[in-house]
């Protein structure tokens, strides 16, 4: 009873001070479902050692787009999240969808993927190479419940790259990187458009009742978690779509955000608004179910925000798409009642790839020692305040992205040819070769305007020909100084390890696009259409042939 009472307590002022209500109590919210969800949790018998995690990546979202970085977007839910958990703040994703995704479930840096360039785009017969282990697959080996909630975009032009063949036992989402929030139909190119909602391995037209996916996507997760037994561990991969373009919200949301003059980030405020309320919504469900007390909940964006977009990534420099700190520091935490040091900050180095090793080895499980991963199991540092095992991480090295025209080897001492698109990590330094992408600054004044104003944003002029950065990050986060014609033997260091990573990438997997990925030859569905029965019954049918020849003629020979 004291327990209800001070969660209801709780509940109360969550209510006086952020407008947020409990299930039941107004309609149409961010996955919303009847019943008092502030309860005592319903008693689920002693909890088993491993614990049920739940990954939930945001996309998209600006490295300044939440309350305790100073965010004029309210996200109360975050907010309290992060401050009960770990909040980390030296934390480093890719610049895109697909390299961060790709990275997160195998544990492996993207040269050792094939994913090295861009993104995987709908037309493409491409995929995560199937040789790689997932981290769904490695979970299901030692007991867990595997589902995923969102958006896939690791390839889906054979059925053996679908997510339910990848490790998930159900899968609930869409395909492709980005889609409307409501009909759920993407255009890729003009006349090649389709509809992209899925249940498993079937297109989800079931579900077209035009709801908001987030909130669709938060209303499956509550289904999920209440038909399992709380006593069996489960991996839940929530991949929402939000706050990636096209922006949308539903009305309501932008309640708070009248104020802001520029549309697009009035829009994306609507959006992260529901985002947050429908993230208060899943914990309610872990709470409600049995779950939250032997549960890991972590939080992640995919990679930085979009100025021209809505998303700020301020006092950083660049943009999502970049390697610039913009680009690939990202909004973290965990929260867990497991976890020891409750309410601190993480400074040390963690990256995307560190939850593989990491949740494996939370779940009890095996990491196969044939397995060459990128990754580090930090549970000790998030959770302990432990020294981090990682000092360094290659960002990328993109061999085939636009070259940079006065990039050349003698600019790299011979070590490195700096036409290449590159950026390492180092303990303290980092190193940038190549075109790193788009490099302003965009501070809050950017977005005062109707529409996005680059008289605000600050600039730098390089001189002529420059294509190599040196920072200290962690004496100067928002890369002002160029450190590179000063520390030259700390360039040429970065760049042996550059080149020592350089040896182990393997060869770029990015096709030209195949005509017969258009939806309207598969029911105007975006699914599977690499047919890898007709190649066989193909191959059959020469097998065939050539033995009735070979037969022919032994009778004749006979």
């Amino acid at each position: 009873r004291m327990v209800a009472a001070v969660l209801a307590g709780l509940s109360l002022l969550s209510l006086l001070t952020c407008g947020y209500l409990a299930w039941g109590s107004r309609r149409g919210g961010a996955g919303e479902a009847p019943g008092n969800l502030l309860g005592e949790e319903p008693a689920a018998g002693a909890p088993r050692s491993q614990p049920h995690i739940i990954f939930i990546l945001a996309d998209d979202q600006g490295f300044r787009d939440v309350g305790y970085h100073g965010s004029e977007i309210r996200t109360p839910t975050l907010d309290k999240l992060a401050a009960e958990g770990v909040k980390l703040e030296n934390y480093y994703v890719q610049p895109m969808c697909t390299p961060s995704r790709s990275q997160l479930i195998t544990g492996k840096y993207q040269i050792h993927t094939g994913l090295q360039h861009s993104i995987i785009r709908p037309t493409q017969p491409n995929c995560l190479p199937l040789d790689n282990v997932t981290l769904p697959q490695k979970l299901k080996e030692v007991g867990y419940s595997t589902h995923m909630v969102g958006k896939w975009h690791l390839g889906f032009y054979r059925r053996e790259c679908m997510p339910t063949q990848r490790g998930f036992d159900s899968f609930f989402g869409s395909l492709l990187g980005s889609g409307d929030y409501y009909t759920h139909f993407k255009c890729d190119s003009p006349g090649i458009c389709g509809y992209d909602l899925y249940e498993n391995d079937n297109a989800a037209w079931d579900h077209d009742n035009g709801i908001y996916s987030t909130q669709m996507y938060t209303q499956k997760v509550q289904q999920i978690l209440a038909s399992h037994n709380p006593r069996k561990p489960i991996f839940l991969y929530i991949a929402y779509q939000a706050v990636h373009s096209p922006l949308q919200a539903p009305g309501r949301y932008f309640e708070h955000y009248r104020s802001i003059n520029n549309i697009n980030r009035r829009r994306y405020a609507a959006m992260l608004a529901c985002l947050d309320e429908a993230i208060n919504n899943v914990t309610l469900a872990l709470r409600r179910y049995g779950y939250y007390e032997n549960s890991i909940i972590i939080y992640s964006s995919d990679n930085g925000g979009q100025p021209m977009a809505g998303g700020s990534n301020w006092p950083l420099r660049g943009s999502k798409g970049t390697y610039w700190e913009g680009g690939i520091r990202a909004v973290g935490f965990v929260h867990s009642p497991l976890l020891k040091k409750k309410g601190s900050v993480c400074k040390e180095l963690v990256h995307i790839t560190d939850w593989f090793p990491t949740l494996i080895t939370l779940a009890e499980g095996q990491i196969d020692e044939d397995i060459q991963l990128d990754g580090y199991d930090v549970w000790e540092t998030i959770s302990e305040g432990r020294r981090s095992p990682r000092v360094d991480i290659l960002h990328n090295i993109d061999p085939i992205y636009t070259k940079a025209k006065n990039g050349s080897w003698a600019a790299g001492y011979g070590i490195w040819n700096t036409a290449i698109q590159s950026a390492i990590r180092v303990n303290h330094w980092k190193l940038l070769t190549g075109n790193p992408g788009y490099s302003d600054w965009v501070p809050p004044q950017a977005f005062s305007n109707a529409g996005p104003n680059r008289w605000h944003n600050e600039r730098v002029s390089w001189s002529a020909g420059k294509t190599v950065w040196l920072f200290n990050i962690t004496a100067d986060p928002y890369e002002r100084v160029d450190l590179s014609a000063r520390h030259p033997e700390v360039v040429k260091q970065l760049l042996r390890r550059l080149s020592q990573f350089n040896k182990t990438a393997v060869p770029v997997r990015y096709p030209p696009k195949d005509p017969r990925s258009n939806p309207k030859l598969n029911g105007g569905v975006w699914g599977p259409w690499f047919k890898e029965d007709e190649k066989k019954k193909k191959s059959d049918k020469s097998k065939g042939a050539s033995k009735q020849k070979k037969s022919k003629n032994k009778k004749k020979a006979n």
